[in-house]
């Protein structure tokens, strides 16, 4: 069901984005929204331009035309240290942790924009509270962690940074059943704690259990949208995505 969003504003817009590789357009003039309070999924197949729309939306990977808005204003070219201070914060593919610091020293990257030290300490308890594992072996190396162990740390990473949003590029990718169930369960509970969510997820059934509308990308380009449950009830995204 469709969350209800009162009188809430656009938080991101993305309008008629452009990328190309070379001479091959992989992101061919995508344009969607997504509101303060709301979790939207973004789902395709591999290759379909999900990972490189959101490189584009956060500056790590230029755009060649059209816009994108954070809080109503332009962000399009902005680097992420510029965001991050705006608090749109990605978690991305692959997790990308520092992998010769320890868990607390990653933690602390993640509030490298801040400079409220007590505050910071008290959030690194929240993200132990979070994910107790991380706690345990927090003078752990990073490198030496499990899959699971690391998204867990990237995620905990962007937390620190205290974000409006996130965005969240495949969290689930390569992950054991278990540890798939405990991501997507935290990723609901930070939801719900009100931070907005961009999610990127090749795994279209849990994303779109989790969302309240969803869109679908393929071949670079957004072929539907709509209502998240109606998507998921949906017998072409069921074919397509779902392996029925």
């Amino acid at each position: 069901m469709a969350a209800d969003l009162g009188n809430k504003k656009t938080l991101l817009r993305v309008i008629d984005l452009r990328v190309a590789y070379g001479g091959i357009q992989a992101v061919k003039g995508v344009s969607f929204e997504v509101m303060e309070g709301e979790l939207v999924s973004l789902i395709g197949a591999n290759g379909a331009g999900k990972t490189t729309t959101l490189k584009a939306i956060t500056g790590t990977l230029p755009s060649t035309g059209g816009e994108v808005e954070f809080m109503g204003r332009s962000i399009r070219g902005q680097g992420p240290w510029d965001l991050v201070k705006q608090r749109l914060v990605m978690v991305p593919e692959g997790r990308g942790t520092f992998t010769r610091m320890t868990i607390t020293e990653n933690l602390q990257m993640g509030a490298f924009v801040r400079n409220d030290t007590k505050e910071i300490e008290a959030d690194i308890e929240r993200v132990f509270g979070i994910f107790p594992r991380l706690k345990e072996r927090r003078s752990q190396l990073a490198g030496t962690m499990s899959g699971g162990e690391q998204q867990m740390l990237a995620m905990g990473r962007a937390l620190m940074a205290r974000p409006k949003m996130l965005l969240m590029d495949e969290p689930s990718m390569g992950l054991s059943p278990l540890m798939v169930d405990k991501i997507f369960e935290v990723v609901n509970d930070i939801h719900k704690q009100g931070t907005t969510i961009l999610l990127v997820e090749q795994n279209a059934s849990r994303a779109l259990q989790l969302a309240s509308r969803g869109y679908v990308m393929d071949s670079g380009e957004v072929t539907m949208q709509g209502i998240a449950s109606e998507l998921l009830a949906d017998p072409k995204v069921r074919a397509a995505y779902l392996g029925e």
